[in-house]
């Protein structure tokens, strides 16, 4: 059906709406992809991989959505709207696309903090992750998570503590296998958790029990502001779970994360055991908010990567030279998605807070109510599920 004129809306102009109403688009389209570097494993992803066009159309409106959003966050952060902790993933943005891509909705995932991408690919709106992190009733977490605490069905969350949802995520997979369903659980940290214990010792643990976990470092090159070349005696995180096959893959590439992602899919779901994959990503915001990002590095160095290897500019050369999409096409889609966040973004900054008295609310799932003790033993908060 990709062949039909598709349909236009009226506020088109004339001229465009022929431009992509004549147009015979490609259905799909066949590119060749970067060769994953592998440890312990004979053969790894492919090297070539169709795309169809309606896939690349959706991947490239989840990335723009994703970019915008985190550029909207930003904007709200210096207006003091959002406050606290909050840890921007633009640049990342083919690796939550790419990862979600390449498996199942029933599929689990658990990262660290920089997760506001992650909860949108995992299913969640714009509309709820910004009010989140404008501290909302409408928020998914209703306004009482924050930045770093988000979470969606199967998808466990932000977690604040570095390196501690490598094990949480290793018992999520323990839980996939004791209930004998065909899932797995992606377990994500960063380069800068890749050298905390409790990593290696959940490593351990998958190996033995055969756990369907494919563990995932996001190497975006800096641990806040420390290069992994300060922080790690070997930068070859794909190498690091030792007795665990790993692969390193372009982590700036959608398909390349997508063909790995499936590749590591189809490898825990056989049966074999845990596997690593290593991202090769970065980021263009500084750690947190509270990092201007070029006291480590140079603006020359992030000025490259935007221009080189930028993840949506790749996504959209392809499609556009595979004659797969038209530039006009994806300024609409550029325009519908910045729509999408200014609505959200009104919406985030109406929206009610929480009152007080919801302080004990949500603790459990579905309990009946209880009393909670305030700051001292007189004051008690009643606990709704």
């Amino acid at each position: 059906h990709f062949g039909r004129p598709r349909q236009v809306d009226h506020q088109r102009s004339g001229a465009s709406r022929v431009l992509v109403a004549s147009r015979n688009f490609a259905n799909d389209a066949t590119f060749e992809i970067k060769k994953c570097d592998l440890h312990r494993l004979e053969e790894g992803p492919p090297v070539t991989t169709v795309l169809t066009r309606e896939d690349g159309l959706k991947y490239y409106r989840m990335m723009q959505t994703v970019r915008r959003m985190e550029l909207k966050a930003d904007q709200l952060y210096k207006q003091k709207i959002i406050r606290g902790f909050c840890h921007l993933c633009d640049g990342q943005e083919a690796c939550c696309v790419g990862l979600e891509a390449g498996i199942n909705p029933t599929d689990h995932l658990i990262t660290a903090y920089r997760a506001h991408g992650f909860t949108f690919t995992r299913g969640l709106s714009v509309r709820e992750i910004l009010a989140e992190l404008t501290g909302r009733k409408g928020g998914c977490a209703k306004g009482k998570g924050g930045s770093m605490h988000m979470y969606a069905k199967n998808f466990y969350g932000g977690n604040g503590i570095v390196g501690a949802q490598v094990p949480l995520g290793a018992g999520i997979a323990l839980a996939c296998k004791y209930n004998g369903k065909d899932e797995v659980c992606l377990t994500l940290y960063g380069d800068g958790a890749a050298n905390q214990g409790q990593i290696f010792e959940a490593y351990n643990m998958a190996a033995l029990w055969k756990l369907p976990c494919i563990f995932i470092c996001e190497n975006n090159r800096y641990g806040m502001g420390t290069s992994v070349e300060r922080a790690a005696a070997s930068t070859d995180y794909y190498k690091r779970g030792d007795f665990i096959p790993g692969l390193r893959v372009d982590g700036m590439d959608i398909l390349c994360v997508r063909e790995a992602t499936r590749f590591a899919a189809a490898y825990c779901r056989s049966g074999k055991g845990p596997i690593l994959m290593e991202l090769q990503t970065y980021r263009y915001h500084g750690h947190s908010m509270s990092d201007p990002g070029v006291s480590y590095r140079t603006r020359e160095e992030i000025q490259e990567v935007r221009s080189k290897s930028d993840p949506i500019m790749l996504l959209k050369d392809r499609m556009v030279n595979s004659n797969l999409a038209s530039v006009e096409e994806l300024k609409e889609i550029d325009v519908e998605v910045r729509k999408e966040i200014e609505d959200a973004a009104q919406f985030a900054t109406a929206d009610p807070e929480p009152p007080l008295e919801e302080l004990g609310y949500h603790i459990y799932s579905s309990d009946p109510p209880f009393e909670v003790r305030g700051a001292n033993q007189w004051i008690k908060f009643k606990s709704v599920s």
